[in-house]
């Protein structure tokens, strides 16, 4: 099942971009409560998009999703920690609890 129809079936609400530049020029990035995003994508990474957001002040709590199994890439300094990293494949259940936890933490 695709991501968008997983998160939908269970009840979220489900934006897509083509890239992390589509995301980062739209005014999303600021009412966004949870991004998950794929770190190798084309033109600028899921790493260099969520460096870009902590540059701008913006702190989004992200999910990242990857291929490579191993260590996750590293962050730049300023950047604060992801929330989860999850190696393809993985449990839809384990993501749909942290998207949960991520939700219903207080401001």
């Amino acid at each position: 099942m695709a991501l968008d129809s997983l998160l939908r079936s269970n009840g979220y609400t489900v934006q897509l971009y083509a890239s992390a530049e589509a995301f980062l020029s739209s005014s999303a990035a600021q009412h966004t409560r949870c991004l998950i995003s794929d770190i190798q994508m084309p033109g600028l990474s899921g790493i260099q998009m969520y460096d870009e957001l902590c540059a701008r002040g913006i702190r989004v709590p992200i999910i990242f999703i990857t291929g490579y199994q191993g260590c996750p890439p590293r962050l730049s300094a300023k950047s604060a920690e992801p929330v989860a990293w999850f190696p393809k494949p993985f449990p839809c259940s384990e993501l749909l609890a942290c998207i949960d936890t991520i939700l219903n933490r207080p401001a």
